[in-house]
């Protein structure tokens, strides 16, 4: 079955999915939001629209360019609006029973022809696509944080994807104006397979006493040229979407050497998940962040 991609569903209006309702409208798309409650959408809505007027200020786009956008994103609560998309892009956490659940809920009321994506950053496409009725048109569609700024989507094939999937998700991707990685499905793919054990391996060095937060992040700043400390680039991320893309790592593979650091699991237990907590390896209640070890 054939699909020309126009109308994009959007699951979980958080800081991912948010991200791709915003660069899908921009480029045209007409965009459904969903989230558990309108609240969230509207929340989200919030956030793209500041976005946007940030893009308007810096003259990457213009007032109309931001007016239109935002009338294509429609908010929801209720998974049936997502009937007639071309493509469902699944941006749930990072969890697979919460990602399974959805997919129970959501593949009724797609149409056959329609393409289910998911935003996982680690998690298996082969075993995410067996639980659903289309594994043949699922794929994994790993865009970067922050969508509207990070040029790299990595397109994740499992072994049912048809290439008329993968080939019209190349088109859908590169219409937004993002490049195409294509990777294996193997635990966490590319990107976080090279980046979340460095990051283990800085909160190891914090662990340990080697030393302290600020010293971490600023040897790699400085030593190494990153746009940001390791630790920092955690808090970003958030603290359990690293916990748990470690997780995936440690037991897709089998390996030591990807054990997650006893630190980063207190933190995460303590609720200290970074930015979206206000705290993590910094507290960022004050006007700067401030250290917390």
């Amino acid at each position: 079955m054939d699909v020309n991609i126009q109308k994009v569903g959007v699951i979980g209006a958080g800081q991912m999915g948010n991200g791709i309702a915003h660069v899908s409208a921009l480029a045209g798309y007409d965009v459904l939001l969903s989230d558990v409650s309108l609240d969230r959408c509207q929340a989200a809505l919030a956030t793209i629209n500041g976005n946007m007027t940030r893009q308007v200020a810096k003259g990457n786009i213009s007032e109309e360019d931001r007016k239109a956008a935002l009338d294509r994103i429609k908010p929801t609560e209720k998974l049936e609006d997502l009937a007639d998309v071309d493509i469902a892009i699944e941006s749930a956490v990072e969890n697979e029973t919460v990602k399974r659940s959805i997919y129970a809920k959501l593949c009724p009321h797609l149409k056959p022809e329609a393409i289910l994506g998911t935003n996982t950053s680690s998690i298996s496409i082969t075993r995410l696509a067996a639980s659903t009725d289309r594994p043949e048109r699922f794929i994994g569609v790993h865009f970067m944080n922050p969508v509207p700024v990070m040029e790299l989507v990595e397109l994740v094939r499992g072994i049912a994807t048809e290439d008329e999937t993968f080939d019209h998700c190349r088109k859908y991707v590169e219409s937004v104006g993002k490049t195409v990685a294509v990777a294996e499905d193997f635990p966490a793919f590319m990107v976080n397979r090279i980046l979340l054990p460095m990051i283990n391996e800085a909160i190891y060095t914090l662990y340990e006493g080697v030393g302290s937060v600020e010293a971490i992040d600023t040897a790699m700043r400085l030593g190494a040229n990153h746009p940001m400390g390791p630790l920092q680039l955690a808090d970003f991320i958030g603290l359990d979407t690293c916990l748990s893309i470690m997780q995936v790592l440690y037991e897709g593979l089998a390996d030591s050497k990807y054990r997650p650091c006893p630190l980063l699991v207190k933190y995460v237990e303590a609720g200290w998940l970074g930015r979206k907590t206000q705290r993590g390896f910094y507290d960022y209640r004050g006007e700067e962040p401030v250290p917390t070890r």
